[in-house]
């Protein structure tokens, strides 16, 4: 699946570049590089937020008068903690979990001020693994939302939804060499679906299902080649 994954987005790539040397003018071909912080939305667990960093490329082309169609693919390491007690003590701990993937993007932009400041919104495409935690925290006992403990351990809830579908929405400033981007993804899908595939999961989980949506708020810079 990653080769078939990547094959496309290569393709995708060569021929959006190829339509922006042919056409140039207001045509920029970008790297961005940035931090995020990402939550995770649910009432099966108590969350916080952590931060992460996303990078990638991304190619900008004329589209129709003010706006622009934007083509991209990032690749991002975020996290979010979850609410645990320790097994041993029963000690309070926060658990950090990584999710590492990579996001298609194809964004309708709308130029506010020509080369200089414009809105953005669009779908992304992403393909992750599952979660990462510290393996001295697996056993660590989850709590709920309310803050009781469930029966269900920290390595319990990594094996996430692996494909999941975003909505952007972000404004970026600046002029055709450097720009600054403030951005926030809105999971669309339930990211915690396929923990729901195992019904003993669900009876630890006090016999809740699970759901829990992604939200990646993101400060970028874009550097224009």
């Amino acid at each position: 699946m990653k080769k078939n994954f990547l094959l496309v987005t290569f393709v995708l790539m060569t021929i959006v570049a190829s339509a922006q040397y042919g056409y140039r003018d207001g045509n920029r071909i970008g790297i961005t590089l940035g931090i995020t912080q990402m939550s995770l939305a649910t009432n099966n667990f108590k969350t916080k937020p952590e931060l992460g960093w996303v990078g990638g490329m991304a190619v900008r082309g004329n589209y129709y008068d003010n706006f622009s169609m934007i083509f991209g693919m990032q690749f991002t390491e975020s996290s979010f903690s979850v609410a645990t007690k320790t097994k041993t003590f029963l000690k309070n701990e926060d658990v950090k979990y990584t999710l590492s993937g990579a996001q298609i993007r194809l964004i309708l932009s709308y130029n506010i001020i020509k080369d200089r400041v414009s809105i953005d919104l669009g779908p992304i495409l992403q393909v992750n693994g599952k979660l990462r935690i510290d393996a001295k925290s697996e056993n660590n006992i989850v709590l709920d939302n309310s803050g009781k403990p469930t029966t269900l351990i920290a390595k319990d809830i990594i094996d996430v939804t692996t494909i999941n579908g975003n909505l952007y929405a972000g404004i970026s400033a600046g002029n055709r060499r450097v720009r600054a981007i403030i951005c926030y993804q809105c999971g669309m899908n339930n990211m915690l679906n396929h923990l729901n595939k195992d019904p003993e999961l669900i009876t630890k989980n006090n016999g809740n299902s699970f759901k829990g949506h992604l939200g990646i708020l993101s400060g970028q810079i874009l550097f224009n080649l």
